[in-house]
């Protein structure tokens, strides 16, 4: 009932890929997650944030708290070590059961559904999103702003108490697709390429990821980049 296609490219200007991604039908869970941190930080924050969802998933753990356990996770790892370098991942998380599905996210890592056209189903945590809402710049303008990679919300980093982890749940309907990916995608591909790719019928899933992993890396490729795309036939 469900295909699905998955990658990740560590980019063109960097020299270490700190996202990490998860597919499993069995399961039911797909994930990607974007490590921030610097040197292997954020490879350790975005590999915890996936082992947690999985173990958690396999428990029958709902995707929002077990997201905030992972969140848990990465801090208690983070307060072991010895230096006090912060690391901290965004999370963007489907759940499926059944024609169900749960999605979940933390940070600037999106969820699209396409159903015939592209919808952000995410709302990024991030400075620009903020400067959006208060129509202080367009969308637009927010693709070039100096500071569209500051996120406000990111395991491991923000106060528990102020992590908010979003979700959204609605019925996988035959045709329907599901796009995770990080930022390194949204970065270089506006969401009209991401529709064009998606509609075409002829792709297997696979080929839609791999086709949006090229234009990445043909938009410039400044970014670790990571696509996982769900759909039901």
């Amino acid at each position: 009932m469900i295909e699905f296609g998955h990658s990740s490219h560590v980019g063109l200007r960097r020299e270490h890929n700190e996202d990490t991604y998860y597919a499993d039908p069995e399961l039911g869970l797909w994930l990607v997650a974007d490590g921030m941190g610097g040197h292997e930080h954020g490879e350790v924050a975005s590999a915890i944030a996936r082992d947690t969802l999985i173990d958690e998933v396999r428990k029958g753990t709902a995707i929002g708290r077990a997201i905030q356990l992972a969140d848990e996770e990465i801090i208690r790892h983070s307060s072991r070590r010895a230096e006090a370098l912060p690391m901290g991942t965004t999370v963007a998380a489907v759940s499926v059961s059944g024609d169900q599905f749960e999605m979940a996210w933390v940070g600037d890592s999106r969820v699209y559904v396409w159903n015939g056209a592209l919808k952000q189903l995410s709302q990024d945590h991030s400075y620009v999103q903020e400067l959006i809402e208060q129509g202080a710049i367009t969308a637009e303008q927010a693709r070039t702003h100096p500071h569209r990679n500051v996120v406000t919300q990111a395991l491991g980093v923000t106060d528990p108490q102020s992590l908010r982890v979003e979700t959204i749940t609605g019925t996988l309907q035959p045709g329907m697709q599901i796009l995770l990916c990080s930022d390194g995608l949204t970065e270089e591909v506006e969401d009209a390429q991401i529709d064009s790719i998606l509609a075409r019928a002829e792709l297997s899933a696979q080929e839609c990821v791999d086709h949006l992993i090229l234009a990445a890396l043909d938009g410039g490729g400044s970014d670790n980049v990571t696509v996982v795309l769900i759909r039901r036939r």
